[in-house]
């Protein structure tokens, strides 16, 4: 399910394996930073608590990954952080920006799991690049639901 408008991005994708185990591959730095392609060797998600690493997918390898995570509740299977969406230029301060909210939810399913990945607030990102933002994310999120797809899949 893709759903359009111009503040949000929302992907979901259905994975086989056990909630628990989806929740490991989004929750544990380590393995996160395997699908997502992003460096976090050592480092922990904690609510309220800044994570960076330099990012590893190919072209983007010059870019630190910087987010603050906003909820870890594993009870309702909801992981969520705020970061500045497409800070792709090296050159660029995006500091002074409003940030968008991604939210990872889990719901179990009979031989799976339910993964919704909802991105918000884009329309407060400054104009000038608000298109640019919503497009690269948009693709990036199709691209990553699928790397933990296959992650879960290749690490059971």
């Amino acid at each position: 399910m893709n759903t359009h408008s111009t503040d949000r991005i929302e992907k979901e994708i259905f994975i086989k394996a056990p909630r628990e185990r989806v929740w490991r591959a989004l929750t544990d730095a380590g393995e996160f930073g395997e699908w997502f392609r992003v460096k976090l060797t050592g480092q922990q998600f904690a609510a309220g608590k800044q994570i960076t690493g330099p990012v590893q997918h190919p072209g983007y390898e010059h870019l630190m990954w910087t987010v603050t995570v906003e909820r870890l509740d594993a009870d309702r299977g909801v992981f969520s952080w705020r970061w500045h969406p497409h800070a792709i230029d090296p050159n660029k301060d995006y500091s002074r920006e409003p940030t968008t909210l991604v939210t990872f939810e889990l719901q179990e399913r009979p031989d799976g799991t339910l993964l919704k990945v909802t991105e918000s607030g884009f329309d407060k990102v400054p104009i000038e690049r608000r298109e640019t933002a919503y497009r690269g994310n948009s693709e990036g999120w199709a691209i990553q639901v699928g790397n933990i797809e296959r992650y879960v899949g290749q690490n059971p």
